[in-house]
């Protein structure tokens, strides 16, 4: 275990500050998890739900500040270690890369910027989640609430499929000068949407985004906040509970059908195989009925309703298959060739195109548009932004962790486990710095704190 001293200073003691304790009363440890999560439909609305992570790093900061000692994983070092290295990448954020487009606008330290405010945000939740105690911050409080956020998530992915033309402009939106709304990032995170309109299908189709910024992010956070909804409605727990469970899984069919997420139903499927296979090996009996149980209804649901067609259409329309493996390969060579240790600290826009040789997006030819280098994938922009040296602290960590729990029998580790194979795959296909690796630190401060307490009893 590693402990890492900090400069607070030490509680005060003494009549005088049990007085000053009794008149001045303390929000309850753990207060910005519940602001974050309870208040989410509420951030969504006012158009802070991607900022309300970064503003509640603050106050969590603080409470860190103010312990005597704060503590840290096991392979934290690592961590650190892809930060530095995040912020190196800095001098090279206006360097050109092979085949990207020479030069580049200031808004690039923006979008820098924006990114290590996340990646901050992110280093703080695992370590203020990691060092409160159970008396403090019980697991079953934290374990709730990313469940609650799991309903959360289904109720937008309905709102999109039921109502999918629904926007309107946020408070944020209403305050901020229009130089700034009119920016596609700042518009995509303050505009509240519940779908985004597709047409690769070869008609106009809606995939709910609600109450995230893209179709993919809403995918991704619902797949990593069902393990903790599946924890929080099993076992020993009240009969509305197992119905909110039951309710709750069938009602969210519907959006991740209509999502058109093939990455999506993939984890799925995986998690639950995962999840299925851990709890066996318990020697948990209901586990693998309750598995199979679920497979034939959702089997029968599907093959009954017109979300067979809808599923079936989507699988024989691979879509941006291709693209996405050439843009792979060409971000790839060029993070190697320009610059493979530090990387290019963030994206660029690709020369030309895989379809045409003008290149970018015409009528008619939407794919003939190519996202930019160090997109659509975490990995990729791990890779291009930050070098494979990043690349490798970054999953060095990750892989660290699941290997210290993947043979915890308890049921947190068993959900964490499965949260971070979830995003082992989506790194290969999704952009996920923002909530979903929200998740997954909590995830991973949740597991340490049972290694950490199990030690102790040792």
């Amino acid at each position: 275990m590693a402990d890492i001293a900090v400069g607070g200073p030490l509680p005060a003691s003494g009549p005088l500050a049990l007085a000053s304790r009794r008149s001045s009363p303390r929000l309850r440890p753990g207060w910005p998890l519940s602001v974050i999560f309870l208040g989410f439909p509420l951030w969504w609305v006012t158009g802070l739900s991607t900022f309300i992570f970064l503003i509640m790093a603050v106050p969590m900061a603080v409470a860190l500040r103010r312990r005597p000692m704060v503590r840290a994983p096991r392979g934290f070092a690592l961590w650190l270690l892809f930060l530095v290295w995040m912020l190196v990448g800095a001098v090279t954020l206006f360097a050109d890369a092979p085949y990207g487009v020479p030069g580049g606008e200031l808004s690039r330290l923006l979008v820098f910027g924006y990114r290590c405010g996340w990646y901050l945000a992110i280093t703080v939740v695992l370590l203020y989640v990691g060092n409160l105690t159970e008396e403090e911050l019980p697991r079953t409080k934290v374990i709730r609430l990313l469940g609650f956020m799991f309903v959360v998530t289904v109720a937008g992915g309905l709102l999109g499929v039921l109502v999918p033309h629904l926007e309107f402009p946020s408070l944020l939106e209403l305050v901020l000068p229009r130089s700034l709304t009119r920016n596609d990032l700042i518009s995509s995170l303050i505009h509240p949407k519940a779908a985004t309109l597709s047409t690769f299908l070869g008609y106009e189709e809606s995939r709910p985004i609600a109450p995230f910024a893209y179709a993919n992010s809403w995918g991704a956070n619902l797949a990593l906040y069902l393990p903790f909804f599946l924890l929080a409605n099993t076992g020993r727990k009240p009969r509305w509970r197992r119905v909110l469970l039951v309710t709750g899984l069938l009602l969210s069919l519907f959006p991740v059908i209509y999502s058109l997420n093939r990455g999506l139903w993939a984890v799925l499927g995986l998690a639950a195989a995962y999840l299925t296979l851990r709890y066996v090996h318990k020697g948990n009996k209901w586990a693998l009925r309750f598995a199979v149980g679920g497979a034939v209804a959702l089997l029968l649901l599907v093959t009954g309703s017109p979300l067979k067609a809808l599923f079936q259409q989507r699988l024989d329309t691979p879509h941006s298959n291709d693209r996405r493996g050439q843009l792979y390969v060409v971000t790839t060579e060029s993070a190697a060739i320009g610059s493979p240790v530090v990387g290019f600290g963030s994206t660029r826009d690709l020369q030309g195109s895989f379809a045409s040789v003008g290149g970018g997006e015409r009528p008619g030819c939407k794919g003939c548009g190519v996202p930019p280098l160090g997109t659509q994938g975490s990995l990729w922009y791990l890779i291009f932004a930050h070098g494979f040296v990043g690349a490798v602290f970054f999953l060095g960590f990750l892989v660290r962790r699941f290997a210290t729990h993947w043979r915890d029998p308890d049921r947190v580790s068993i959900a964490g486990c499965c949260v971070l194979l979830s995003f082992a795959v989506f790194l290969l296909i999704y952009d996920l710095l923002d909530a979903p690796l929200y998740t997954v630190m909590i995830a991973l401060a949740l597991m340490w704190r049972r290694e950490r307490s199990s030690m102790e009893v040792r």
